[in-house]
């Protein structure tokens, strides 16, 4: 028992009394412990969130805002220490290279055939094979010599625009930027009048005027009906005909419309296209510029070549991926798919057509002899205000008969150029299930045409609207085409179901008027950036545009030369 309790004391443990600071000036140790001598320290909480095991990037938050002041640790930036940061080490970053692996590209100096090149080349090909040119459907000898030559004027109108625009071109060819083109270049003689963002224009409101006919000239055919009976299974080859180019004659050319402000049967005169255009130029994102004259207390809204933005129908203008500008020679180029819409818009009108055999109505002579195309002209005024009357030239395409009931026509045609570029859907596919889906997607990318129709059909008081839907044969070929459908709309009812606001229409009309009667005797243009949605006023000397007047006269007679150039010519070319 002894040698037990011996052996229990021992083993215990000693205990020393360790060695206390006094603090006489405040609470607290006055020593730190030597094996507490430089180590870094940050403070921390058991319940903040880790989100990494070693974070060097993010700061250190612990206060909690919707906490109290009471319950809240202390942020003071001095409790962080600057030992837990990232430090970069140049000297051991030295010894530390990058060694690419990648294979080396092989640039391509091969030149790229044109797309002149590229269709000749294919006809040639065809030829060899005993084929006909092209990849539409098979077309007789003398409809395959009227595309040919349709493809020659098409040409000419896309260099012809090409090298206007190419001229006021602010696009860089490093392609850094890649701005829009102006539609006409600004002299240093122009004198900036006014500017106002396209946005305010959205804000006018006036009442719709009254409105009567003064005149109507030219001879107007029964539409076909068999047209709205068309699905994708019954689709027709879209037609093209050898007649006269159907550009709408500017407003000082018109001797009608001359005579008019001769007799002061009106105070503002302009077309349909161009009144068009300006009401639903809120809605329009690509360049175009429109001149007004000023003659005797006189107005003349005119318009220019087809540079100009008036003539030429957008094609996906306001859609979220519009065409691509960036290649020239692309058949889906936005200059050459306006172009193509503007031809099919014109032979649609014409195949849409009953022969002038069976039904054939003359208003009165033809104020256009060079036009054939079978189009009427109302002559229309509108009563703005007490002292100021708008006259306008406007057109119907066609006579509705059912009966007893005679309607005058509008017709358009709306086209599909890829839908796998553009994003769209497939109308092929979808015409005959889903057109409603179809227009809502049409409406959305191409809201500043269709409005514009909308409106030339009002402007006309056209009693119906034929919207034709026509797509490529081959989505590379834009020469050929075929009808999917047609469908026919009243244009006060398509107005409302598109929205439309038709006292906002007139209200920008009227804002304009009042605008330029403000000003002296004199020419203007009112031009829209290319880049910015602003519209800009100038005062322009009174020959300005003067020379654009005779290149028309150039332009037939380079039309008569191709019509006699063989195919060695062509080559030569």
């Amino acid at each position: 028992m002894v040698g037990l309790h011996s052996l229990q004391i021992t083993t215990m443990a000693s205990f020393t009394t360790p060695a206390v600071s006094q603090n006489s000036k405040g609470w607290g140790p006055t020593d730190l412990p030597k094996q507490f001598l430089n180590i870094p320290y940050a403070p921390f909480g058991k319940l903040d969130k880790l989100g990494k095991a070693a974070d060097f990037t993010a700061q250190y938050q612990s206060a909690n805002p919707n906490r109290p002041a009471r319950y809240q640790r202390t942020n003071d930036p001095s409790g962080v220490n600057a030992e837990f940061q990232y430090k970069h080490d140049t000297i051991e970053d030295q010894s530390f290279q990058l060694v690419d692996t990648a294979k080396a590209t092989r640039n391509n100096t091969r030149l790229r055939p044109t797309w002149g090149q590229q269709r000749f080349a294919a006809n040639r090909l065809n030829n060899r094979n005993g084929k006909t040119p092209g990849q539409g459907p098979p077309v007789l000898e003398s409809q395959s010599q009227m595309m040919k030559k349709g493809q020659q004027k098409q040409n000419k109108r896309w260099d012809r625009l090409s090298n206007a625009r190419r001229m006021f071109s602010t696009k860089r060819r490093d392609g850094e930027t890649k701005e829009r083109m102006a539609s006409v270049q600004v002299s240093t003689e122009w004198k900036l009048v006014q500017q106002f963002e396209l946005m305010q224009l959205m804000k006018l409101q006036a009442n719709i005027p009254p409105s009567e006919d003064l005149k109507t000239l030219g001879t107007l055919h029964k539409y076909d009906d068999n047209f709205d009976r068309i699905s994708a299974r019954t689709a027709k080859p879209l037609a093209r005909f050898e007649v006269k180019e159907n550009v709408a004659v500017t407003t000082t050319e018109d001797p009608v419309i001359e005579s008019l402000a001769t007799e002061g049967a009106g105070t503002v005169f302009a077309t349909d296209a161009i009144l068009a255009h300006l009401m639903s130029c809120p809605r329009s994102v690509y360049p175009w510029d429109i001149v007004v004259q000023r003659v005797n207390n006189l107005l003349f809204f005119d318009k220019r070549d087809i540079s100009s933005g008036v003539d030429l129908l957008s094609v996906n203008e306001t859609a979220l991926e519009p065409p691509n500008p960036d290649e020239p020679d692309s058949v889906n180029h936005p200059d050459r798919l306006a172009v193509e819409a503007t031809d099919i818009n014109t032979f649609f009108a014409h195949q849409v057509l009953r022969p002038a055999a069976e039904f054939s109505k003359a208003y009165g002579p033809n104020p256009f002899p060079d036009n054939t195309a079978p189009v009427a002209y109302k002559y229309r005024r509108w009563a703005l205000n007490e002292s100021v009357n708008l006259v306008a030239r406007c057109e119907v395409n066609a006579l509705s008969l059912k009966g007893d009931v005679e309607q005058t026509v509008k017709t358009f045609a709306l086209n599909e150029w890829d839908p796998k570029l553009s994003g769209s859907i497939d109308w092929r596919k979808k015409i005959d299930s889903q057109r409603g889906a179809l227009l809502a997607n049409e409406l959305k990318n191409n809201a500043p045409k269709i409005a514009q129709w909308t409106h030339s059909a009002l402007l006309a008081n056209a009693g119906l609207m034929k919207l034709g839907y026509v797509t490529r044969h081959n989505t590379k070929d834009s020469q050929s085409h075929v009808i999917l459908a047609t469908q026919s709309y009243n244009p006060v009812d398509f107005a409302q179901q598109t929205s439309l606001n038709l006292t906002n229409a007139w209200g920008i009309i009227k804002m304009l008027v009042e605008l330029f009667m403000e000003q002296p005797e004199g020419k203007y243009v009112m031009m829209k950036d290319p880049n910015k949605p602003v519209v800009r006023i100038y005062s322009v000397p009174l020959d300005t545009f003067e020379d654009e007047n005779g290149g028309d006269d150039d332009d037939e007679d380079d039309e008569e030369d191709d019509d006699n150039l063989d195919d060695d010519d062509e080559i030569d070319e």
